[in-house]
């Protein structure tokens, strides 16, 4: 394969890797914790879309657990866009034609 070749094709891998990473903002993911008490929309990208807090948690007693809640909802939604963006990225990479060793992303 000559260079102009693998600069066109580098470039074309380029342009759909850029798409694949648009595409992933418009993903959605829901991380939960406290049995559903707290529950956090992210898009795929990790872009925090929205928080729901159980009303039953709104009292000065209960501010640690939320806390920790929230945190372990951000956690278990980070975990999940974590998971979608790599299964969307190795469908989008699969049906490129890259030479064999070829590393994404470059």
């Amino acid at each position: 394969m000559d260079l102009e070749k693998m600069m066109a094709m580098a470039q074309n891998v380029q342009a759909e890797l850029a798409k694949a990473q648009e595409n992933l903002d418009t993903l959605e993911v829901e991380g939960v914790s406290g049995g559903g008490l707290v529950k956090v929309k992210a898009s795929a990208k990790g872009r925090i879309i929205g928080v729901d807090i159980d009303e039953s948690l709104l009292q000065p007693s209960e501010k640690g657990m939320v806390e920790d809640l929230v945190a372990a909802a951000f956690n278990d939604a980070r975990a999940k866009a974590d998971a979608v963006a790599q299964a969307e990225m190795s469908k989008m990479s699969s049906g490129l034609p890259l030479p064999p060793g070829f590393k994404l992303p470059f």
